[in-house]
């Protein structure tokens, strides 16, 4: 048998262990079943070592190459879902209501386990793969939490890569670019304490739905005036909550709103932190208030080491075709805290004409399991080539 029949054989099989895994979406750091599923079918494959319990119900399996010592290399895949309902109506959908992979972290967990299947079958390569399964990518930090465990130091990763289905991108074809990729992702509540009174005689009250309605506009020169236009820089402010709702005729104490902040430099990212203070301070005086500033501080900028980022695009051009230098989005993404600790690189891969990701209709395209999978063979056979 050819090495593209065993591939395409396991990726076939892989389409059945991804829709098995759409059909049990589970959230954060709570993936009982999807970490149990992973592991019964790493320890059927043959992994040399299996670790469990890692931030939780992530886990790291060791395949040993056959060529000799050489560097350990980390491949990573999420595997938590979405709290949403699925509207796709097919007949794999998610069993768990309120939960759905919407983000095609079932399709990236499938991908590495047909890696991981292949791999331990052929192993013409010196060092070992680490294969990292995640938990808790959308918003619970899961990453940092596997680099506090001991991800890097207990293992002796050097380096390590990432994948990420694209919408729109074509099956087969991979996009990435050196540096910056996605967003730093920061968000922050506004609490304006005024006094409140009757609408009647706002002269005798401090007024913060005022206040706060000047300072979301004011807000908006940060973009506008105070970033550098080159730079990149996303300000939203997505809810404002005062008063009672039908009390007209009532000026509250309060007023709360929020927002988020995407940078793409750690430079960027400070300085408009800074300016957000200062704005606050500085506007909710004018009428009296105060502004209490609830900073929550996201995933930083996911960077791609330019040498790894040429090395994993070389790689795959040869079996497919390769933007180098797509345009960065303002997404986040917790590989970033991965990419800060060693050098390494994440790319797009290319999902087709798909719902977009976090959307209700979105599924993955099981036709890219067999590209990525063959991508990750190859990258594996290019990092760990045996001494000559």
């Amino acid at each position: 048998m050819t090495q593209t029949d065993d591939l395409t054989r396991i990726a076939e099989a892989a389409r059945d262990w991804r829709r098995d895994l759409h059909q049990m979406p589970e959230l954060l750091y709570a993936l009982p079943k999807t970490s149990a599923y992973v592991a019964e079918k790493l320890r059927g494959f043959g992994v040399d070592e299996l670790v469990t319990g890692l931030a939780d119900t992530g886990m790291v399996a060791l395949i040993r190459g056959a060529r000799g010592e050489g560097p350990v290399l980390g491949l990573r895949a999420d595997m938590d879902a979405l709290p949403m309902d699925e509207k796709t109506n097919l007949p794999y959908g998610s069993r768990h209501p309120g939960m759905m992979h919407a983000c095609g972290h079932d399709g990236h967990t499938a991908t590495l386990l047909a890696t991981a299947q292949y791999l331990c079958a052929h192993r013409d390569f010196a060092g070992t793969v680490a294969l990292i399964f995640q938990p808790a990518e959308e918003g619970g930090a899961g990453a940092r939490k596997m680099i506090e465990d001991g991800l890097f130091d207990r293992f002796g990763i050097g380096t390590v890569y990432a994948m990420h289905n694209q919408p729109g991108l074509p099956v087969g074809e991979f996009a990435t670019r050196p540096g910056a990729l996605m967003a730093a992702g920061d968000r922050f509540v506004v609490t304006v304490e005024g006094r409140g009174g009757h609408a009647s005689a706002p002269s005798k009250s401090l007024d913060p739905v005022v206040a706060a309605a000047h300072l979301i506009a004011s807000l908006q020169t940060l973009v506008s005036r105070f970033t550098d236009p080159f730079d990149q820089v996303v300000l939203s402010l997505t809810y404002l909550q005062a008063g009672a709702p039908g009390a007209l005729n009532v000026i509250p104490d309060t007023a709360v709103f929020g927002g988020s902040l995407r940078t793409m430099t750690v430079e960027t990212r400070r300085e408009a932190e800074a300016h957000i203070r200062r704005i606050l301070r500085a506007g909710a005086e004018q009428f009296g208030c105060t502004a209490h500033l609830d900073w929550r501080p996201g995933y930083p900028v996911t960077a791609n080491d330019p040498a790894k980022t040429a090395l994993a695009v070389e790689v795959a051009r040869q079996a497919a075709v390769v933007d180098d230098s797509c345009a960065a989005v303002m997404g986040s993404e917790d590989f970033s805290y991965m990419l800060e600790a060693k050098p390494g690189a994440i790319l797009w891969f290319g999902n087709g004409d798909s719902a977009e990701l976090h959307n209700p209709g979105y599924d993955f395209n099981d036709d890219a399991i067999l590209p990525a999978m063959r991508f990750w063979v190859d990258l594996v056979a290019r990092e760990l080539a045996p001494a000559a």
